[in-house]
């Protein structure tokens, strides 16, 4: 699906409307570190380069919550009970917000994409359930751990020192890219061969006694024993020089450290370390994460040219790792402050001008075809049928003539002119909502 912005645009704003405006299946990875429900304030300290960004990560549950959760059990029934089983109304309060906006990302993310959340045990169990909610249980890949931090001492606790991240597909066939780490010390201490180009290698045993299923029995070099390859394979060892003897002449393959990439990237992460006081890339942004942390996410899950989305950018450090990478990408904040860093920080980093979009609207979207007016006759008839002449608002029975045509997601914050997002509403319905979402209706019905 084509993208209805322009590769490397900052968005300001709430999130939720602008990707709203998004067009379906058109950003290959998101990557997201949301406010995480801390009960905090954060705010970057004066005099650094991010003075000025702050936001309060605390959550009261209100009315519009509530008819948010109204509008997600008509449509996302097991969302809605993940949201009822949170034992506190801050907690209620806070899955609503992310699951909204996570049934939009859902929509954005292309069938071959991938989503990495990047949360802390303070509701990291529940966005697992949100999660499996959204995405599906059976698109759950991987709870990434990242030591995040050094070890210190937390009163009557173990030390904290970790932060999860919760890596989804959008289908079955993810883009995935195998990253790996270095060997330890003590693992090249194995390749203590060296070959007649100085090449080290280490020796493996190429016979199949301990196997369970069998091997090939033959002769090579005056032994006869179980091998665990053909004899053609060995031929092809031997001619390209890969049989390394012993002093008996059993052959063993060489194994050159040249050829082994390194040691596959697990689920617990200890070799990336937080950004400390002196870091070159560190600009004070509260909960800044290093480069390294994105530069392995997005090698893993993306390729060149494709999209790469935060929605909560903050600071810009998947923008500027995805620049790096030659990534398109796109990235929201709720603060003005985050546009300035986008700019600041990748000019800098790439120690040239970059043709950076800042946008404060919403886009339009390009990917529903040719519909007719929102208030067409053909949608009414539709309607009135789907809601058996029922207003979807106070739930009043009404003749046709006396219902209106109306938004869901209201036109102003990303709502379209697709019938999915229409429905019917008496007068007085309609002028209670006037031009905001339809959570706003149902919390001034239920207060009333």
């Amino acid at each position: 699906m084509d993208t209805n912005f322009n590769p490397k645009t900052i968005f300001t704003g709430d999130n939720l409307p602008i990707m709203r405006g998004m067009n379906s299946a058109s950003v290959d990875l998101i990557y997201l570190d949301p406010p995480f429900n801390s009960n905090a304030n954060y705010a970057a300290p004066i005099g650094s380069e991010a003075a000025g960004a702050e936001f309060k990560d605390t959550w009261t549950l209100n009315d519009v919550d509530a008819a948010w959760l109204d509008l997600i059990e008509a449509k996302h029934p097991a969302l809605n009970r993940v949201i009822h089983a949170a034992m506190t109304d801050s907690d209620k309060s806070y899955l609503i917000y992310m699951a909204v906006r996570l049934l939009e990302m859902h929509r954005i993310l292309k069938p071959t994409g991938s989503i990495y959340l990047h949360c802390d045990p303070t509701m990291s169990h529940y966005l697992k359930l949100v999660m499996d909610a959204v995405f599906g249980k059976g698109n759950f890949l991987n709870e990434v751990v990242w030591k995040r931090t050094t070890a210190h001492n937390d009163s009557a606790v173990y030390g904290c020192i970790h932060d999860t991240i919760l890596y989804y597909s959008k289908g079955d066939f993810p883009t995935l890219n195998e990253q790996y780490q270095p060997y330890s010390d003590e693992y090249l201490k194995r390749y203590r061969h060296t070959d007649e180009n100085g090449k080290r290698f280490l020796d493996r045993d190429l016979t199949a006694g301990s196997l369970s299923g069998g091997g090939y029995p033959y002769e090579w070099n005056g032994i006869t024993k179980i091998w665990r390859c053909p004899f053609t394979t060995m031929q092809e060892y031997h001619k390209s020089g890969k049989l390394y003897y012993t002093r008996n002449g059993t052959p063993r393959l060489k194994q050159f450290l040249d050829d082994m990439p390194g040691v596959p990237v697990q689920d617990v992460w200890i070799d990336i370390p937080p950004i400390n006081s002196q870091a070159k890339e560190r600009v004070g942004y509260p909960t800044q994460k290093p480069l390294a942390l994105l530069d392995r996410i997005i090698k893993a899950s993306s390729n060149e040219g494709h999209v790469v989305f935060d929605p909560f950018c903050g600071c810009a450090t998947t923008l500027v790792a995805a620049d790096r990478l030659q990534r398109d990408w796109i990235g929201i904040d709720i603060s003005t402050k985050a546009t300035e860093l986008v700019v600041e920080r990748i000019n800098t980093d790439q120690g040239m001008f970059e043709d950076i979009v800042a946008r404060t609207d919403i886009p339009k979207r390009t990917d529903i075809g040719d519909i007719p007016r929102y208030n067409a006759p053909e949608n009414k008839t539709l309607l009135y049928g789907e809601q058996a002449g029922n207003c979807n608002g106070c739930g009043e029975h009404f003749q046709t003539q006396h219902l209106e045509i109306d938004h869901i997601i209201a036109k102003s914050v990303g709502g379209t002119d697709h019938i999915e997002n229409l429905q019917l509403l008496c007068g007085h319905c309609n002028r209670i909502k006037g031009n905001r979402g339809q959570e706003y209706l149902l919390s001034r019905l239920n207060k009333d």
